[in-house]
């Protein structure tokens, strides 16, 4: 009998129960990301940012916001990593894909998001933040 689980959930965007990816036969699921991982990252890419708009702006607050999200949105688009993620060997996948690239629309959204901070602090039964969630990617580790 088949049970909600194997179904996924709109609401995570994840893919069904069991690690199955559709399109993908026999994909098992890649292990989350934990969380002291991922803020240990956001704080690497926030100095990365930091350093930049020291050296380019003069540390203007909004041009450091302006650097981080630019860095963020080019390297997770066209790597799938930030600084901070390769660092700390983790990794921003697309949900259900079989590709290993994000993409530009998916980083965007996320990186809006992110920079909001309030999606980037709430998250689902699986760790995942509103910002993941919207863009329908995760951060698993490399």
């Amino acid at each position: 009998m088949a049970s909600r689980q194997d179904f996924g959930s709109w609401l995570n965007g994840g893919p069904p129960a069991h690690g199955s990816q559709p399109g993908v036969e026999g994909a098992a699921e890649p292990q989350r990301a934990p969380l002291g991982r991922r803020v240990v990252a956001l704080i690497i890419d926030w100095a990365v940012a930091s350093g930049i708009t020291w050296l380019v702006f003069q540390g203007q607050p909004l041009a450091q916001l302006g650097v981080f999200a630019l860095v963020t949105v080019v390297l997770v688009a066209t790597l799938g990593t930030t600084i901070g993620h390769r660092l700390t060997g983790l990794r921003v996948r697309r949900i259900n894909s079989p590709t290993p690239y994000v993409g530009v629309v998916p980083a965007l959204i996320r990186t809006a998001l992110l920079c909001l901070v309030i999606p980037a602090v709430v998250w689902d039964a699986q760790g995942r933040g509103l910002h993941d969630i919207a863009a329908r990617t995760t951060i698993v580790r490399a």
